[in-house]
């Protein structure tokens, strides 16, 4: 009987924990949570003085409620997805700018080369929620949530906005390619970095989601900077004025509200 090598029951160990990780976070993580007043977010930091100064800062400034987002890697698309559709329920004219808008999406990354057969379920499923923020079969904020909460329909609103922010870089390559490290083509880095779930975001999909879309989104940034300040707060694109409001914290974002 041969036996099993070493390094692949170590392997199997990991994807084993790995799992069990995955596991937990989803039964105590809704993948998006109810309003809840930002102060909440001291209690997690009792003991931090650096993120109690800057949270009380945060909260003095103009910011009173949060919204938590799974932490699984989607948090920013899935934040800014729920986020901007939340706002789009308020406000007709702007729903209908941002429904023509997205309407033309589909045909702009296939003549870019997205397949045909991948992409068109993805943005139908994205069109079929946003043509119900508003006209006469507006929906509630009740079954948004809903719609974000239900793991299968949330996360093809995900790949969606994960197409659309490839599809910018890549439009875009010659402005992008300067915050490339490593040598990769814009194509690499997307393939590997933008388009797959459970691949986190940095400023540079948050710049190109938001110019793709016409939407401000301003970032505030929880860190151990200098602890007498507030924390930076940073606008994408930089002339934008911000519609959707996050919370980065080391490798995650959750909803700000004013």
């Amino acid at each position: 009987m041969e036996s099993v090598p070493e390094a692949e029951i170590q392997d199997e160990g990991i994807i084993q924990q790995q799992r069990q990780i995955e596991k937990e976070i989803a039964e105590n993580h809704p993948l998006i949570g109810q309003l809840q007043p930002l102060t909440t977010l001291l209690t997690e930091y009792v003991d931090d003085p650096v993120y109690v100064n800057k949270l009380t800062k945060l909260c003095e400034v103009s910011y009173k409620s949060l919204r938590r987002v799974r932490p699984d890697g989607n948090c920013f698309f899935r934040g800014f997805g729920f986020s901007y559709f939340e706002r789009l329920l308020s406000n007709e004219e702007e729903w209908k700018k941002f429904q023509a808008l997205v309407s033309g999406t589909k045909d702009q990354l296939l003549s870019q080369g997205f397949p045909k057969f991948t992409l068109e379920d993805f943005y139908d499923s994205f069109m079929e929620v946003v043509n119900r923020l508003g006209g006469e079969a507006k929906m509630d904020e009740e079954e948004l949530s809903r719609i974000f909460n239900d793991s299968a329909t949330s996360d093809y609103l995900v790949v969606y906005l994960r197409l659309l922010t490839s599809g910018q870089l890549q439009k875009e390559e010659d402005f992008y390619q300067n915050f490339l490290e490593g040598g990769k083509t814009m194509r690499e880095f997307c393939q590997q970095e933008v388009e797959p779930m459970y691949r986190e975001s940095d400023h540079m999909h948050a710049i190109a989601l938001g110019s793709v879309l016409k939407v401000g989104i301003r970032v505030v940034y929880l860190d151990r900077g200098e602890a007498s300040t507030s924390p930076p707060e940073h606008d994408f694109p930089e002339d934008g004025t911000p519609s959707v409001y996050l919370l980065y914290r080391p490798g995650h974002y959750d909803i700000l509200y004013k």
